[in-house]
């Protein structure tokens, strides 16, 4: 059965498809147009209940959540060798992960959908405002990230070859462009963004998505 990946354009759900594309899968690119608010129609909340992406489709199975569906593709196509199989390596994997997942990303949301933690006009201009250094903090310990596996010889972040952390590092970076955070201003961390989106399968996942890697302006 064909595999479906339900994605919105420069979401999280970009690193799920490029992990597809990585591994050579058959599958089914379903876009969610999230400015139209189809995360929330009948139809796509029968899939999803909570109207998020990525959802991924296996046959009669639906995975949501991205830390999910990141470990059902490893386990799907081990061939690709996303996550590491040493256990202190996987840990670490993971450690890194869940801070993407569970601290730089909300992080951008309360800049970039503030209203989904207030209905209060001045306390959302004071959340985004606020979240903003926040943000920049955080661009600076993902380049720590980067400084590290160069130091020790690592040409990527969370294994031999490019994988979902190196995608979620370019989705993160660019989401800063979004905020307003120059990424020249971490020169490491943006030239290894670029190194990740001249990946071939990187890069057509980046095409289908028509994604433009940096946003900033001055």
């Amino acid at each position: 059965m064909t595999i479906k990946l339900y994605y919105a354009s420069g979401a999280c759900s970009f690193v799920p498809h490029s992990m597809l594309e990585i591994a050579g899968a058959t599958f089914e690119p379903m876009t969610v147009k999230l400015h139209k608010n189809e995360q929330n129609s009948p139809e796509y909340k029968a899939i999803n209940p909570r109207g998020q992406v990525p959802v991924l489709v296996d046959g009669d199975q639906v995975i949501t959540q991205i830390v999910a569906i990141i470990n059902y593709i490893d386990a799907k196509f081990p061939e690709a060798g996303f996550i590491p199989k040493d256990p202190l390596a996987r840990a670490k994997f993971v450690e890194t992960l869940a801070w993407m997942n569970n601290t730089v990303h909300p992080t951008f949301t309360h800049i970039f959908m503030p209203f989904k933690y207030s209905d209060d006009a001045a306390a959302q201009e004071a959340m985004k405002g606020y979240n903003k250094g926040v943000y920049r903090q955080l661009m600076g310990e993902l380049q720590g990230l980067v400084q590290k596996a160069k130091t020790e010889g690592r040409d990527w972040l969370g294994g031999v070859h490019c994988g979902p952390l190196d995608t979620y590092a370019l989705t993160l970076l660019r989401w800063g462009t979004i905020a307003g955070i120059n990424p020249e201003d971490f020169p490491e961390l943006w030239a290894f963004v670029q190194r990740v989106a001249q990946v071939p399968a990187v890069a057509r996942a980046m095409e289908r998505e028509k994604l433009q890697l940096s946003l900033y302006k001055p």
